[in-house]
C-alpha cells in the first residue's frame, strides 16, 4: 500500500523551530520529489518547499527561504522540513506530497505537475 506518513507540527512562539516528516511506503523516493504544500484559513494553498529524490536539489518559496530546511534520507524513505525562525504567518495546515520526477525541481513542480500521494495534513501554529 502506498503512503505518506507526516508527522510534526503543533504549538510554538514566534521565533521558534519545529520539523516536520514525511514518511513514504510502498514506493521508492529516488524517483520521486517530496514536498509540503500548506493552506492557511481563508488563503489559497502555497507550494513550500520539495526535494529530489533523483538529484537532491531543493525548491523553496520565497517566504521560507533562509528559514526552513528540506532534506531526505533515502535510506528510511523520509523526507524533513526543519523550519526555523517562525512567524505568525506560517500557521497553516500542512500537507506533504509526493511527485513522480525525473531530475532537478523548481517551483514548476508545485505549478503544473500532479501530485501522485498525499500525506495527511499537520497543524503548525505559530503564536505571536
Amino acid at each position: 500500500e502506498v503512503q505518506l506518513q507526516a508527522s510534526g507540527g503543533g504549538l510554538v512562539q514566534a521565533g521558534g523551530s519545529l520539523r516536520l516528516s514525511c514518511a513514504a511506503s510502498g514506493f521508492t523516493f529516488r524517483n520521486y520529489a517530496i514536498g509540503w504544500f500548506r493552506q492557511a484559513p481563508g488563503k489559497a494553498r502555497e507550494g513550500v518547499s520539495c526535494i529530489s529524490g533523483v538529484d537532491g536539489s531543493t525548491y523553496y518559496a520565497d517566504s521560507v527561504k533562509g528559514r526552513f530546511t528540506i532534506s531526505s534520507d533515502n535510506a528510511k524513505n523520509t523526507a524533513y522540513l526543519q523550519m526555523n525562525s517562525l512567524k505568525p504567518e506560517d500557521t497553516a495546515v500542512y500537507y506533504c506530497a509526493a511527485w513522480w520526477v525525473t531530475g532537478a525541481v523548481s517551483r514548476l513542480v508545485f505549478d503544473f505537475l500532479p501530485v501522485e500521494y498525499w500525506g495527511q495534513g499537520t497543524q503548525v501554529t505559530v503564536s505571536s
